[in-house]
């Protein structure tokens, strides 16, 4: 298997030997960069490009990191043993009936091999990430109500994003494939838009470039990332508009600029357009 980027994503040499270094050793891939940078969808694409099922799990601060394995639903197994589990099927002396797996669990029992995305695990706390260094490393995980050992039987390509919110440990760093996806230039990202649209003019494409880094460099609290750029392109192109800007104002702000204060910011700025 080797990806070289697709149709939708455009991959950059020292990205593209990263991304194949990890699926060929079986390493999982972390990747960090601000938002907008591309680090969810590459994990999307991969698995499209490769024609391979994706599991995915977005993070929170509340995950554990046995339930992205597998989760004991206790509960419905006392509610079965009480009141019967009528039609279900479920069997209150089978615990594998009361067993849902989560989306390491899915990918390690797939016979199939997946594309495992763990999405901002910079939102968990170090006690989650912990738990899942040996889960990562081994491709296995123990069902403790069982004792039952699950193997992967087919190692996933695992993909773990995060925007440094907060820091990771040293030991689950080091059993990571590391890449850190810097923010794209104005060449990179014309070479981007141009994969979303191949027909836009030239004039056009570099005129909403410049526009979109010039707002960057306005000490914005949520400044745009290129998938805004690309919402703002494709209204301007849906709705016909030629030019990017007219008498000093930019069409469709609301596409580009996220937060209230950000919007009112650029008003105060454009004196009011």
């Amino acid at each position: 298997m080797y990806f070289s980027g697709s149709d939708r994503y455009y991959l950059t040499k020292e990205l593209e030997e990263i991304v194949n270094i990890a699926i060929q050793m079986e390493k999982p891939l972390l990747l960090t960069g601000e938002a907008g940078t591309g680090k969810t969808q590459l994990a999307f694409e991969i698995a499209r490009s490769l024609g391979l099922r994706m599991e995915e799990a977005r993070c929170k601060s509340t995950f554990r990191g046995e339930e992205l394995c597998y989760v004991y639903d206790t509960v419905l197994r006392l509610n079965d043993s009480r009141f019967g589990s009528g039609e279900s099927g479920r069997d209150v002396n089978n615990i594998w009936d009361y067993l849902r797996f989560g989306p390491i669990g899915r990918a390690f029992l797939a016979e199939d091999r997946r594309v495992l995305l763990l999405d901002e695990i910079d939102k968990t706390d170090s006690d989650t990430q912990d738990n899942l260094l040996d889960v990562l490393e081994d491709g296995s995980f123990i069902i403790r109500e069982i004792n039952y050992k699950v193997v992967a039987k087919k190692r996933p390509i695992i993909v773990i994003t995060s925007n440094a919110k907060r820091e990771l440990s040293d030991p689950f760093l080091r059993r990571c494939f590391c890449h850190h996806i810097p923010f794209p230039s104005p060449e990179e990202m014309s070479h981007i838009i141009r994969l979303h649209f191949p027909d836009i003019p030239e004039r056009f494409l570099f005129h909403s470039i410049d526009l979109f880094y010039h707002l960057r460099e306005k000490n914005f609290e949520k400044p745009p990332a290129t998938a805004e750029l690309i919402d703002w392109i494709g209204a301007m192109k849906t709705n016909g508009i030629e030019r990017p800007e007219k008498d000093g104002a930019i069409p469709y702000i609301g596409t580009l600029l996220k937060r209230t204060r950000d919007i009112i910011k650029y008003r105060n700025m454009t004196g009011g357009k």
